[in-house]
């Protein structure tokens, strides 16, 4: 890190998606916080020109191996990675080992986020104990231990009743119910999306509907209860309907999308790279256009890495056999910054997705680069070209078909509380 008096960022283009604003001007940063430029002085001036500055980025679900995984990746080595991402606050799934459902491996996690100050760790508590489905865990200890939310991951409940009992337990302590629509008696051991491709590769499919019936119930629940529901990781066009109409009939609901499901399709796994294998599957064409779509409208609100590090031997099997997951902090702002590109949705829409929409989901209020607020940003070049392989990747793992692709977009510098964490040169 670099130690300063503080930054200015001169002819910086300020995109600032909470307040609408979109303007060249000049950012100031002291302390942790952003400051009005004429009240900072002896700072080292960095001439953005070209630049675009936005909050710095909040990812809603990012796996960083700890506890329990650190042969694939480390809080120390992710946080690395998510800072080259723009990338500044990330939230936390529980299904760490031992799983997240108790204040001590909270806090663990926590720690060692704020040894790394390089990002800010937003934990997802258990739903229920060890995952299990079966009994609720003690929300209030996990809630007072600092989680924003819960969630059961992609692991089963034992039924609708004890996911209405922890909607209802949730909304008690004010905690955010992040639901992964799986109905798994649907999905089964399913590897790849139900259709021609999946039935050409002989790899056992999982169906939209194992979705879109998962996101039906948990809307009928959300009304039920009055819990703040977040939909995590949407894939299929069949659940676009039923999200509208929730958000219509303005129950709390919000949802997510990977990145990967907005750039790739199941046709990507015609070769059979178990770096495309994740959960939820890519889907078809179709789906993908939907789900652009529903980002360009807002009814999906957010986008997000879904990091999830693997080891080499957690890929090295037929595909169905392999380990789900991509890394994707890294890849996140410059796949986002293709959609925009080639969907000609506003830059301010996308950045809206990558910054105010997750922490709307959150029920935080959207970061800003008003002067007062936190000093964290993402500073970035978006005409930028650079090649993501094995060099210029920060992460312990390489499980990304994105490997080798030629990206546009560039993160220049990235601010955590006001400190310089990642800084690359232009061109680099």
């Amino acid at each position: 890190m670099v130690e300063t008096n503080g930054y200015r960022l001169l002819n910086v283009r300020i995109i600032d998606p909470a307040r609408g604003v979109d303007e060249i001007g000049e950012l100031a940063i002291s302390g942790a916080r952003i400051v009005e430029p004429g009240a900072l002085e002896n700072a080292r001036e960095i001439d953005a020109s070209g630049l675009i500055a936005c909050p710095g980025l909040i990812d809603l679900g990012a796996r960083m191996g700890e506890p329990g995984f650190e042969q694939k990746a480390t809080i120390e080595s992710e946080s690395r990675a998510a800072a080259a991402g723009g990338i500044t606050t990330a939230c936390y799934p529980p299904d760490c080992d031992p799983v997240m459902d108790s204040a001590a491996v909270v806090e663990l996690v926590r720690a060692r986020a704020r040894r790394t100050h390089r990002i800010r760790l937003l934990p997802l508590g258990a739903m229920s104990a060890d995952l299990k489905g079966e009994q609720l865990s003690e929300m209030h200890s996990l809630k007072h231990a600092g989680c924003v939310g819960v969630s059961n991951a992609r692991a089963p409940l034992a039924g609708l009743r004890i996911l209405r009992h922890a909607m209802e337990y949730a909304t008690t302590y004010g905690l955010t119910v992040f639901l992964h629509p799986v109905e798994h008696s649907l999905s089964g051991d399913g590897c790849a999306h139900e259709g021609l491709i999946a039935t050409r590769l002989g790899l056992a499919p999982i169906p939209a509907e194992a979705e879109s019936i998962a996101v039906a119930s948990g809307i009928e629940l959300a009304r039920l209860t009055g819990a703040r529901v977040h939909f995590c990781r949407i894939s299929s066009a069949a659940s676009i309907p039923l999200l509208r109409a929730g958000i219509n009939e303005r129950l709390p609901v919000s949802a997510d999308v990977a990145i990967a499901n907005l750039i790739l399709s199941d046709r990507d796994l015609l070769d059979f790279d178990s770096n495309c294998h994740v959960q939820p599957p890519l889907r078809g064409v179709e789906d993908r256009r939907a789900l652009r779509e529903a980002v360009a409208s807002g009814i999906i609100g957010s986008i997000c890495s879904d990091h999830t590090p693997h080891e080499p031997d957690a890929k090295a099997a037929p595909f169905g056999e392999t380990q789900p997951g991509m890394i994707g902090l890294q890849t996140l702002l410059p796949l986002a910054l293709q959609v925009q590109r080639e969907d000609k949705v506003p830059l301010i829409r996308i950045l809206d997705a990558l910054t105010a929409g997750p922490a709307r989901a959150l029920g935080r209020n959207p970061p800003s680069l008003e002067p007062g607020t936190r000093a964290d940003l993402c500073v970035f070049d978006p005409g930028q070209a650079w090649r993501f392989d094995i060099a210029s990747s920060r992460s312990a793992a390489a499980n990304s078909p994105f490997m080798g692709w030629e990206l546009e977009g560039l993160v220049r510098f990235t601010f955590f509380d006001g400190q310089l964490v990642f800084e690359s040169q232009a061109g680099s």
